[in-house]
């Protein structure tokens, strides 16, 4: 072990040592951005940025349940990137049907899949839906794996279903209009019955939502971090925490 591992480990420590527990976050979602600039940038091709992308979800997932988080949403693949060339597209949902029934495997995590499944390949929605089923006693932290996600398309999803649901109980649309409430659209996003997410984490220096949890993220606190994803630290994860830690939530009172 070289010098600055040592230095490295001890001021990990110390930021761990110095974390508020009873501030930490009990919903954190993050935007596992940058893994095609990570390849790039050691002349690889995208495939193997994916790869180590999805190589990291695991360490991540044990990070938040040291840290007492109890829900972790992760956006692996969003509706716009459904119309990435096959040649780039193919392999990725792969590593992610690859990566996704791992999680399962290990029998540490709750998975549930949310996203528009009926637009991803029916082999791929079927692999997703397999592995999430097989976790479906598990107690532990609880993972939303986000693949096919939009905002827009979830709350678009969200007002289809309460529409649908309130039409086959015999309301006219002028009775589902004047009753209508947020809480009503809440309970049909795809997160329904979950908190809404404390802490949101975007790697790879992207300043911007980009669709990510629109409904949800609404009273978030956001932590951009510079760091590509794949080469995510847990001093870097830390540091989030410490901000969120930092931060007066006001709910705008």
């Amino acid at each position: 072990m070289g010098w600055r591992d040592v230095v490295y480990g001890a001021y990990e420590r110390q930021v761990l040592k110095d974390l508020p527990r009873e501030s930490l976050p009990r919903h954190v979602a993050v935007m596992l951005d940058g893994n095609r600039r990570w390849a790039r940038a050691r002349g690889h091709g995208t495939t193997s940025g994916h790869q180590a992308g999805a190589d990291k979800i695991e360490e991540l997932l044990g990070w938040c349940s040291e840290a007492g988080v109890e829900y972790v949403t992760l956006w692996l693949l969003s509706t716009d990137n459904l119309h990435r060339p096959a040649a780039e597209l193919e392999p990725l949902l792969g590593i992610i049907e690859t990566a996704v029934a791992d999680l399962a495997d290990s029998g540490r995590w709750r998975l549930q899949i949310v996203g528009a499944l009926e637009l991803l390949p029916e082999g791929t929605a079927a692999s997703l839906r397999d592995s999430a089923e097989r976790t479906r006693h598990v107690d532990g932290l609880t993972v939303n794996v986000a693949v096919g996600y939009g905002g827009r398309r979830e709350i678009a999803d969200a007002v289809r279903d309460l529409l649908l649901e309130r039409a086959a109980a015999g309301q006219s649309i002028e009775q589902i209009a004047d009753a209508l409430t947020a809480d009503d659209i809440a309970e049909h996003l795809y997160t329904k019955g979950q908190p809404d997410p404390d802490l949101v984490i975007r790697t790879s220096g992207e300043q911007r939502l980009g669709g990510f949890l629109l409904w949800q993220s609404a009273t978030s606190e956001f932590y951009f971090c510079e760091a590509y994803w794949p080469d995510f630290r847990h001093v870097d994860f830390l540091r989030a925490l410490r901000a969120y830690a930092g931060r007066h939530r006001r709910f705008g009172t």
